[in-house]
């Protein structure tokens, strides 16, 4: 049904994505893995039949091609925020974002089929709400429910699992498999080689925007190819640049934060429900819970960046929240990644830029930067081997190397405290172990706490202290569990 040969598709006026020979039959199953910037959205995009062709041979019969991606996810948003200029609405103004079930069947309508879709995903108490202000999760739900409204023949997922707890995973999964019997070719693009789903049978490996080799999954699995990729021994044990001027220290027996009966309500439904929490010195949290916990709302209440955070007794760094601080005094001691900054950052700015926008907290830069920090983002970009994109658009990387980079922008002044929430989306499996790495040298060499939520357990750093898990009660409410690690 698809047969590609001797392809070379357009990246840009100086790069190619090589596909010497690929087929796929009608009710085959693929998986494709590799790096960042190996050229897995391109890849998409070439599948897709929406990336334009230089040379060579391609040949597509499937009539109903869908695909998803981190990109038009980012769109989507983009283009929601947009129906407003603002989002903290005054009780005069109509909110015109779409609601998830528009979004949904913006492209096709099938009331039927929607209901069905997002019962099978777990999002249909999530229709009437809108798009906009959904979690990371629930937004890849919509979408994945959005791409099988076209009810395709060649379904290509571009990351499906990330940013879904363990259940949603799996859930996902066994969505796929049921859709695979059906007759559904399913094209995958991953990260993490234990995200291969048992149903896939063909396995191909990227590298340098070209597709090195397909085979059977027991095959490549087994490849040296495979195993050189994951192999942790190669990475380098570099120290990390250091900050731009001494970090401030607070004083150990200062609480860095504590929330007393903390509430967020969204529509009259409290997203966060009577949660009192404190994050002493030294400690450092991983925060789990299913998606739409409220888990990104608490983050963002630290941040100063949630308007409800002055509506709460709330102290941060010994200092009550509303006693005449600014933002600006909030963000100083904080270094930040989350799903929503990456996609906030639309800026157009260059890949350096954004790595020193971490020095001043902002999207972009309006003040002169030193020649120090010039200098020390300079370090960083060797460290992330991008020193050959730093004057590139930070939107001409892929979108596991911007995530990168924010990374390092969240690290560069070696903050007192490091919010990061689901910081390893989109990152292959030699970058999440870099990062991890990162974060338990700054923390154990200096004098950084961290907030860190993840679905996955196996991306949290050795570090971690303390936990406190979301558990979703019988009402659809949540209660919270605290937890002291033994280190």
């Amino acid at each position: 049904m698809l047969q590609i040969e001797n392809a070379q598709f357009k990246i840009s006026d100086y790069q190619v994505f090589i596909i010497e020979s690929l087929a796929i039959k009608q009710g085959g199953h693929v998986a494709f893995v590799g790096r960042n910037g190996s050229g897995k959205s391109i890849l998409v995009k070439a599948l897709a039949g929406e990336q334009t062709l230089l040379s060579g041979n391609v040949i597509n019969q499937f009539k109903s091609i869908a695909h998803i991606s981190f990109e038009q996810l980012q769109k989507l948003i983009d283009d929601e925020w947009k129906r407003n200029n603002t989002d903290m609405l005054s009780e005069s103004e109509n909110d015109t974002g779409l609601t998830t079930e528009q979004i949904i069947q913006e492209n096709n309508f099938n009331q039927v089929l929607c209901q069905q879709l997002a019962t099978q995903l777990g999002i249909k108490h999530l229709l009437t709400k809108r798009f906009k202000y959904l979690s990371t999760g629930e937004t890849r739900k919509a979408l994945i429910c959005r791409v099988l409204m076209q009810q395709p023949d060649f379904l290509i997922l571009d990351e499906p699992f990330d940013g879904l707890d363990v259940a949603s995973r799996a859930n996902l999964a066994q969505i796929l498999a049921d859709l695979a019997k059906q007759g559904i070719t399913i094209v995958l693009v991953l990260n993490r080689f234990n995200e291969i789903p048992d149903f896939i049978e063909n396995v191909g490996i990227l590298a340098d925007c070209q597709l090195l080799k397909i085979d059977t999954k027991s095959t490549i699995l087994n490849d040296a190819t495979v195993k050189q990729l994951a192999d942790l021994e190669n990475i380098p044990n570099m120290p990390l640049p250091e900050a731009d001027e001494s970090p401030t220290r607070l004083a150990d027996q200062l609480d860095r934060v504590t929330l007393n009966n903390g509430y967020v309500y969204y529509d009259d439904k409290a997203i966060i429900n009577g949660l009192t929490w404190q994050v002493k010195a030294k400690q450092n949290w991983h925060i789990v819970g299913p998606n739409g916990a409220g888990k990104s709302t608490l983050l963002s209440l630290i941040t100063g960046d949630h308007p409800q955070g002055y509506s709460n007794d709330l102290t941060l760094f010994g200092r009550k929240r509303g006693s005449g601080e600014t933002i600006w005094d909030i963000k100083r001691h904080i270094g930040y990644v989350s799903s929503s900054l990456h996609l906030d950052y639309r800026v157009s700015s260059s890949v350096k830029t954004v790595l020193l926008s971490g020095y001043f907290d902002s999207i972009g830069i309006y003040q002169t930067t030193s020649d120090r920090q010039a200098k020390l983002a300079d370090e960083w970009l060797k460290l992330l081997g991008l020193q050959a994109q730093a004057g590139k658009p930070f939107q001409s990387l892929s979108w596991g190397q911007q995530r990168l980079v924010l990374i390092a922008r969240a690290l560069v002044k070696h903050p007192t405290l490091l919010i990061l929430d689901e910081p390893l989306q989109g990152l292959d499996h030699l970058n999440r172990e870099l990062v991890k790495r990162w974060i338990d040298r700054l923390i154990s060499e200096g004098h950084t706490q961290l907030l860190f939520v993840s679905h996955h357990a196996e991306d949290a750093p050795k570090c971690i202290t303390h936990r406190l898990t979301f558990v979703r009660d019988f009402d659809d409410s949540y209660q919270y569990q605290f937890e002291q690690l033994n280190k």
